[in-house]
C-alpha cells in the first residue's frame, strides 16, 4: 500500500534522508519514529507529492502520489493541523474539502461525527479552536474521502487522554477494516498501543524495522529506541547508529 524505495533527499550539503526503504501493508498501523530532524517529515512531505526525491520512489498504491487521478478519495492525509485557514469554520473547510472531491455535503456530517466534534463546535471560527480540535478537524478532512491509506503526522498533539484513547481506537478501527495507516508520533506509548509495526529512523536512515514485540524484546519500546537513537543526535561528534531489520537480522 506503501513503498519507499531507496528513498535519499539532498538539501545542499544536508542529506536529509540516506536510503530509506520499508513498506506499510494493507489493515495493518505502522509507527514511524525518530528523534526532531530525523527526516520523518521530509520522507512523509516525498509520499504525498510535497517534495521530490534525490533518488528512489516512493508510492501510495503502487503509484506516486502526484500520478493518482484523485488521490484525495483513496489517501487521507494530515500533515500540520495549524495549516488552515483561522477565518473560516470548520464546518466551512471540511465542505470546500468535500466539493473539492466531488462527495455529497452529507459526508461532513459523517466525519464531524466521526472524530467527535459538535455541530456547535463545527460552526466556530478554526481560529478559536485548541490545537486538540484542530487535530480533530485535520483528521475529519483527511477521513472525507473513506481512504484505503492514511498518512498522518504527530495527530496526537494537543489531544487529552480521552482524545488519545479515541484516536488510538479509530486507527485500529481503519487498519481493522483494511486501511494502511502510517503514523509518526513522539509519543512512544501511544504508538506501542496501536502500531503493529516500527520503522524507526535516526539523521535520515532506517535504524530498525519489525512488529513492535520483535523490536521492543520485552523490555519496552522506549529503551529500544533510546538505545537506538542515541547516538543519532544533532550534537557535535554524534555519530549513526547501526541498522536493525528485526525480520530479517543485521542490515
Amino acid at each position: 500500500m506503501i513503498e519507499f524505495n531507496h528513498v535519499s533527499k539532498i538539501y545542499g550539503k544536508v542529506k536529509a534522508l540516506d536510503d530509506v526503504t520499508f513498506t506499510v501493508g494493507a489493515g495493518s498501523v505502522t509507527g514511524f519514529l525518530g528523534p526532531n530532524g530525523a527526516g520523518k517529515s521530509t520522507a512523509l512531505r516525498i509520499l504525498v507529492g510535497l517534495a521530490r526525491p534525490s533518488s528512489g520512489s516512493a508510492t501510495v498504491l503502487g503509484l506516486p502520489y502526484a500520478g493518482m487521478a484523485c488521490p484525495g478519495l483513496r489517501v487521507g492525509t494530515l500533515l500540520d493541523a495549524g495549516a488552515q485557514h483561522p477565518g473560516r469554520t470548520g464546518r466551512e473547510v471540511l465542505t470546500l474539502g468535500a466539493m473539492a472531491l466531488g462527495l455529497p455535503r452529507t459526508r461532513v456530517g459523517e466525519v464531524l461525527d466521526l472524530v467527535g466534534l459538535t455541530e456547535r463546535e463545527s460552526r466556530r471560527t478554526i481560529g478559536g479552536y485548541s490545537l486538540g480540535m484542530r487535530q480533530r478537524l485535520g483528521i475529519a478532512h483527511a477521513l472525507l474521502g473513506e481512504p484505503e491509506v492514511l498518512v498522518l503526522d504527530e495527530p496526537a498533539n494537543g489531544l487529552d487522554p480521552q482524545g488519545i484513547h479515541w484516536m488510538r481506537r479509530l486507527l485500529r478501527d481503519l487498519a481493522d477494516a483494511g486501511c494502511a495507516v502510517l503514523l509518526s508520533s513522539h509519543l512512544l506509548h501511544e504508538v506501542e498501543q496501536a502500531a503493529d509495526h516500527i520503522v524507526m529512523i535516526g539523521r535520515g536512515r532506517v535504524l530498525a524495522q519489525g512488529t513492535v514485540d520483535e523490536l521492543s524484546r520485552g523490555r519496552g519500546l522506549e529503551e529500544t529506541f533510546l538505545e537506538l537513537t542515541a547516538h543519532t543526535d544533532r550534537s557535535p561528534g554524534g555519530g549513526a547508529s547501526p541498522g536493525i531489520d528485526a525480520g530479517r537480522g543485521a542490515a
